[in-house]
């Protein structure tokens, strides 16, 4: 948590660090993040400090809050060599354990060598198919089995649920092996990664890190650690039920068809996973070290993509982004037609609707912030200030993607268009010069970025597709945050039937020369995706694209 006036001052006598500007923290400042989330008044005190600035946690501790694209871009490229995770991996060590996702240095290059190839490309294609549209049409159906069983009429639906139990279904399936059947019965993992995340978020910010004394006295002692550990239980014991469950069910297959014959047809297998590759690799690791790098792709991997689609579907809702609805709905129809939900090749055929999915990325990153910590002394670039070594920083993603500077005057709203013509390709770190980076960048860039993108677009085109919902009047949608952005009291909306239309049948788009609907400021447009060879439609080339390369 920010410090208060009187620490600031403290920190301005004993932190050497006057290079830095410091962030004016009030006490209101901190009353505001009891409840939010510490993203919001980090974007706030960037606009008045500018985008480094220091952040006094304590009398003479400390973060560095950065927020400028080539900052960000040094500081996550030289992981190991001049940062580490540091408190975050602190903070999450009571949740991820061994785990790849907060591991460091020398015991991270082993598990991320280890587990990154289990999400290589014909995997994630494959999942597309046989679990993402699946998954995404038994959410929908059951709403509209709701709405039939009212005799038509409009269904109150919470959107943040319903996206939260499709994606845990879906990590379950395609992570490992199971069917949580969350969007059915009751799924008290979900309940208790939230717990888990939002003390992990807590943890990294507290005063008084209470959280180090040993776990049995805090049991005693704190609600809050109590609830915590119990929470982590919860998730411990069914991951290593479906590790046990996987490794049994491989040793029986591998026994009739040799475990050669196994790998060989592994994604021709009618249940192919992440936790049957690794197990089939016959890699020397205990049972704790994979059910701790599974973890951190069941906590991470629903968490993550089940937000954006909130926040998306939130934007996508208002009244002002009703024209963004329409050609979002038009390429649906377009493609889609009546089909029930779409496949592989349907996603090549949708880059308005990725579009779409990378503009909620760029408003709500998940998560908001990283942390890391200086191991060396750096300086950062255009005279922004010396990091000295043992500094820890908060890297700000939600600050970078919502910056003026960045992205221009109309940088709060949401214009999927923003990036270019959709001739150039989708945006990432590299061909927007890292003003957007939703995986972060660098060696610890997320493996798992096209699942991610592909699940979430899969999930849209059932819902925008088939159901027409409006926002519930009068419910406040607020963020929050447990290491991810949530609602404070969900994301209500009145869903009803849409019209299916035939393939080829929706409204006439001409999609060559759509431009932005709304002004985003002159000379934003072309600068949204950005190479060395060029911008907009003569960079095509040069523009990674995600699933197709």
């Amino acid at each position: 948590m920010a410090a208060p006036d009187w620490m600031t001052q403290l920190n301005r006598l004993w932190g050497g660090k006057s290079e830095i500007p410091v962030a004016d923290a009030k006490l209101d400042d901190i009353t505001g993040l009891l409840g939010g989330g510490l993203f919001q008044p980090l974007f706030k005190w960037m606009k008045e400090a500018g985008p480094v600035y220091l952040l006094p946690t304590g009398p003479i501790t400390s973060y560095v809050v950065v927020s400028d694209p080539d900052c960000i871009k040094q500081v996550l490229f030289n992981y190991g060599s001049k940062y580490i995770k540091g408190t975050i991996a602190e903070a999450g060590a009571f949740l991820f354990g061994l785990g790849v996702a907060l591991q460091e240095n020398e015991a991270w290059k082993i598990r991320r060598k280890a587990v990154a190839p289990s999400l290589h490309r014909r995997y994630v294609e494959a999942m597309v198919d046989r679990c993402f549209g699946p998954c995404a049409d038994r959410m929908v159906s059951l709403v509209e089995d709701q709405i039939n069983a009212d005799g038509g009429r409009r269904e109150r639906v919470n959107m943040e649920s319903k996206f939260s139990q499709a994606a845990l279904d879906i990590i379950g399936i395609s992570v490992f092996n199971y069917d949580f059947k969350a969007l059915t019965s009751a799924a008290p993992v979900i309940q208790a990664t939230y717990t888990a995340l939002k003390e992990v978020e807590t943890r990294s910010m507290d005063l008084l890190p209470t959280w180090r004394l040993p776990e049995q006295f805090l049991r005693i002692v704190s609600p809050r650690q109590k609830a915590a550990q119990d929470a982590v239980t919860v998730i411990q014991e069914v991951t290593t039920k479906l590790v046990d469950d996987c490794k049994k069910m491989v040793e029986e297959e591998e026994a009739v068809g040799g475990a050669e014959a196994w790998a060989r047809d592994y994604l021709n297998d009618a249940n192919p996973s992440v936790l049957r590759y690794l197990i089939a690799a016959r890699e020397e690791v205990s049972s704790t070290q994979l059910r701790d790098d599974l973890l951190s792709l069941l906590v991470a991997g629903h968490e993550t993509t089940a937000s954006v689609l909130t926040w998306g579907t939130f934007e996508l809702l208002k009244p002002e982004n009703a024209e963004q609805l329409r050609l979002l709905r038009a390429e649906l129809d377009e493609v889609l037609g009546d089909k029930p939900f779409p496949d592989y090749a349907d996603m090549l055929k949708l880059p308005y609707l990725e579009r779409c999915f990378h503009e909620s990325m760029r408003l709500y990153p998940q998560p908001p912030v990283y942390t890391r910590r200086a191991v060396v002394e750096d300086v950062l670039p255009h005279g922004l200030g010396t990091i000295p070594a043992g500094q820890d920083l908060l890297v700000s993603i939600y600050n970078l993607h919502r910056s003026p500077a960045n992205w221009g005057p109309a940088s709060q709203a949401f214009e999927p268009m923003r990036f270019g013509p959709l001739s150039a390709g989708q945006p990432n770190e590299l061909n927007t010069g890292y003003r957007y980076t939703p995986f972060s960048a660098g060696p610890r860039r997320c493996p798992g970025d096209k699942f991610a993108v592909l699940e979430g677009m899969a999930i849209w085109a059932v819902l925008f597709r088939r159901l027409d919902m409006e926002l519930v009047a009068g419910h406040d949608v607020v963020m929050t945050s447990g290491a991810t952005i949530h609602t404070r009291d969900g994301m209500l909306v009145n869903a009803t039937r849409r019209e299916t239309r035939r393939k080829g049948g929706g409204d006439a788009v001409d999609w060559a020369n759509l431009r932005p609907a709304k002004d985003i400021g002159e000379g934003w447009w072309e600068r949204g995706i950005e190479t060395k060879g060029g911008s907009g439609a003569d960079a095509k080339s040069k523009c990674p694209m995600p699933f197709v390369k």
